[in-house]
């Protein structure tokens, strides 16, 4: 399908295509619009035609026929749809990093559009930590037993055992590095040469310098020195055998992108991220619910309290923040307020230094 361009339009659409494909350096190479009209339909393009007569008499702004006007939510949707396709295109055996998340919810969704009415190309992989929260694991299983494609689940746990590791101590003791092993292995199990996974830019500064691309070296690590360009949405996935590629399709989103494609596409979460009541112990101005994994002493100030949260890693190492907001246009609401980021006001692993996620993604975390 394509637009049929009237031949008033010719100079216009000529020097656009020629901006847009890089094929054609003088407009006048077109002697006729039907030539346009050519180009567009063997190379399969929809144009949209902008004319501010066209949406005068419309009160939502779409004018009649089968074109829309795109909003900013359609193209960050078509951008991850397309990284998708690259990902299946380009790569023998990906995977799908998939949590039970906010993040990767989203891009469960994604896949969902960009594969559907067939099955995703690849397995719904979780590393599990033994440390999550039970509504991040519920709502796992739910989806995925729903959508009917396969899930991967493999315990840091068995990879302590197996490779007799030393686990962290103290307050908040943590298996948030101990993952990484269980990573690798995973990898190496299945032979996985791409990853797919919903770090997003506005996160944390090592995750904003990272490429949506970002190559991995045989032992999994990251030289943030050596990252290939990617201009023009161009994405280079080739590799030397051994090395994978961690794929981030959602890298351009905000939390507030993620939420408002949340609420326009009507996707369920897991109750965690709405206001409820829960046992914390306040922290260093931080919300940390208490658990078995949470080493709790005499002085400790333990209280219920209505929270929510940003985001939801392990038990030991992510706050809630107080919220009263129990629907999603409260908590867009709260964050169009906040200043701070996610990560930034709520993940304890991230305050060990000023490069904590950099330093565990140069040893292989995703």
């Amino acid at each position: 399908m394509y637009t049929k361009l009237p031949n008033s339009k010719f100079k216009l659409f000529s020097k656009a295509i020629g901006r847009r494909t890089g094929r054609f350096q003088d407009a006048g190479k077109f002697k006729a619009a039907d030539q346009i009209n050519n180009f567009l339909k063997k190379n399969q393009m929809i144009t949209e035609l902008t004319h501010t007569q066209d949406y005068q008499n419309s009160p939502s702004g779409e004018r009649s026929g089968s074109y829309r006007r795109l909003d900013y939510l359609d193209q960050l949707e078509s951008e991850s749809i397309h990284i998708f396709r690259e990902v299946a295109g380009q790569f023998e055996r990906p995977a799908l990093l998939f949590s039970g998340g906010k993040d990767s919810i989203v891009l469960v969704h994604l896949a969902l559009k960009a594969f559907r009415p067939g099955k995703f190309p690849f397995p719904l992989v979780h590393i599990d930590t033994g440390h999550n929260f039970q509504e991040a694991l519920d709502f796992r299983d739910k989806l995925a037993n729903d959508i009917g494609e396969k899930l991967v689940v493999r315990k840091v746990a068995d990879t302590i055992k197996e490779k007799n590791l030393t686990e962290q101590k103290g307050k908040f003791a943590s298996r948030n590095a101990l993952q990484t092993f269980t990573l690798l292995d995973t990898i190496e199990e299945f032979k996985f040469d791409a990853c797919i996974g919903g770090a997003r830019r506005d996160e944390e500064k090592a995750r904003a310098k990272e490429r949506i691309f970002s190559v991995r070296d045989e032992f999994g690590q990251w030289d943030p020195k050596l990252q290939r360009p990617e201009l023009w949405n161009t994405y280079n996935g080739r590799i030397h055998k051994g090395e994978n590629v961690r794929v981030f399709p959602i890298s351009n989103w905000t939390e507030l992108d993620i939420w408002n494609y949340i609420r326009r596409n009507k996707i369920e979460l897991p109750s965690i991220y709405f206001a409820h009541d829960r046992e914390v112990l306040e922290y260093e101005g931080q919300l940390v619910a208490t658990s078995e994994f949470i080493q709790l002493d005499p002085e400790d100030k333990v209280s219920i309290k209505k929270v929510r949260y940003r985001t939801v890693g392990d038990m030991t190492c992510t706050a809630a923040v107080e919220s009263g907001a129990s629907n999603i246009d409260d908590i867009i609401k709260e964050i169009i307020a906040t200043k701070t980021s996610e990560r930034g006001e709520t993940r304890i692993d991230d305050k060990v230094s000023e490069a904590a996620m950099e330093d565990r993604k140069k040893g292989g975390y995703f």
